[in-house]
């Protein structure tokens, strides 16, 4: 069985000979980052899992690859502020990816919240939110785990090209064919497997 990112990180910090706060004193954060990350709790950004890297002597590919690896049943999120579309679009998903954990947001906020609080492999985004806009709710996410995979969702095709800016995998138009979703998932950034 493969070993996910914080079995990873914790075994070659020990074959490295460091301690947590070694290892935190040599990235320069705290020694609570690392223990965050070797319990699961948080993954750390792209430019401190190059340090990690660099500091652990193994290439970056090592620990993405770590990263990227999935839990029994990932975290999957849609965010919609149309419930009516929220609610039909929730069993369309389950049936296309029956291992995951879908769970649906009609406010950017509480979806914001749950991914501070969990590891989301794949972030469904509605573009248009009313106040927000679902490209800086990517970026958001961005922030809180940059290997999350969002797939931006519209009834507008005039907003594909705003969406291309960001780090997004992909783009559906609603509503969701299950088809169309097959595609977009062969498609991930950070593929995710048993989906």
């Amino acid at each position: 069985m493969e070993e996910n990112f914080s079995e990873t990180l914790r075994n070659l910090r020990m074959e490295n000979n460091l301690s947590q706060q070694q290892l935190a004193d040599r990235l320069f954060v705290s020694r609570s980052s690392i223990a965050n990350w070797e319990t699961g709790r948080r993954i750390p950004d792209l430019t401190i899992l190059a340090r990690l890297a660099q500091i652990l002597n193994v290439d970056i590919s090592v620990l993405a690859g770590a990263v990227a690896d999935n839990p029994l049943s990932p975290d999957v999120i849609i965010v919609d502020d149309e419930s009516i579309l929220l609610s039909g679009s929730i069993p369309v998903l389950e049936r296309i990816m029956p291992n995951a954990t879908i769970t649906g947001f009609s406010k950017a906020s509480d979806a914001v919240d749950f991914c501070q609080r969990n590891r989301v492999y794949i972030a469904f985004l509605d573009i248009n939110l009313g106040k927000t806009s679902g490209i800086d709710l990517c970026r958001r996410l961005m922030d809180i785990n940059p290997f999350t995979n969002v797939i931006f969702l519209t009834s507008y095709p005039d907003y594909a090209m705003k969406a291309w800016d960001t780090a997004a995998s992909g783009f559906l138009m609603k509503p969701l064919k299950p088809e169309d979703i097959r595609e977009q998932l062969d498609k991930l950034r950070f593929p995710v497997s048993g989906l």
